[in-house]
């Protein structure tokens, strides 16, 4: 099996580099990841900057390659440049921090998965719950058994694996849940600050308002200590008001000639 493993916290991560020991336990592993972190760069890719690709080992076991970009570039640029083929599957984390609720929208470990989603490739996307996170194995060991279960069960076209694991030792995690995206938000603000020629500038601050309650939502699942396991799409269409648009007389409406 060939395996395409990317991230966005940086090409140097913990993460990733015990998601590569997991992998590499089950295929050839390649690692396509950012030069630097690139959290919350969402699906963001590079148009007007040169790409480059620097070749290196990580951890002096891994075949590794280093892109100055997002996870998008690297994915992308992975599959038509570096490998020139489609890998089995593509596996991007470990991240550190959820990637739930609203943060699937921000999250550059999920755009990654959600590229090779998108040039035809099976993906998943895994974290870990908390941003300077002890525990990797359960996510390390779920990301393994879960690409095993992908190549027997075949994944529908576009669609990518949205797993968060929580962070806390494997023998206390409760199980595994199929979950959906929950609808907490981020309850944002920006913290003035001066900087030391006194020009104001603003640092993003913010906490995650929790309004899900439902244990199948994959931000109550992993608060309650399960694994969650999300299937998640690129196709954004909302088909319930696709349906009820077509009774809203569009036709009536007139167009400046």
């Amino acid at each position: 099996m060939k395996i395409l493993l990317s991230n966005d916290d940086g090409i140097d991560a913990e993460g990733l580099y015990r998601l590569a020991e997991a992998m590499s336990k089950i295929g050839e592993v390649t690692i396509i990841a950012p030069k630097t972190e690139q959290s919350a760069a969402g699906h963001s890719i590079t148009m007007k900057v040169p790409l480059r690709i620097y070749e290196q080992k990580v951890r002096n076991k891994f075949t590794g390659y280093a892109i100055n970009g997002t996870p998008a570039d690297c994915v992308k640029i992975g599959i038509t440049h570096i490998l020139k083929e489609l890998p089995d599957i593509v596996v991007s984390g470990i991240n550190h921090g959820s990637n739930t609720a609203v943060s699937i929208i921000y999250s550059g470990t999920v755009s990654a998965a959600r590229e090779a989603a998108i040039l035809g490739c099976p993906a998943i996307a895994v974290s870990v719950t908390d941003h300077n996170p002890e525990y990797f194995d359960a996510a390390a060991n779920v990301a393994k058994e879960l690409a095993l279960k992908i190549l027997d069960h075949k994944l529908p076209d576009g669609t990518v694996l949205n797993v968060n694991v929580p962070n806390i030792p494997e023998n206390e995690i409760k199980g595994i849940l199929p979950t959906h995206q929950g609808k907490s938000k981020w309850d944002d603000g920006y913290e003035e600050r001066v900087d030391p020629y006194g020009n104001k500038y603003y640092w993003l601050t913010g906490k995650m308002s929790d309004t899900d309650k439902e244990i199948h939502n994959d931000q109550v699942a992993v608060q309650n200590n399960y694994i969650s396991i999300t299937p998640i799409h690129f196709d954004l269409t909302d088909y319930k008001v696709y349906e009820e648009l077509k009774e809203w007389n569009l036709e009536e409406i007139k167009l400046d000639s």
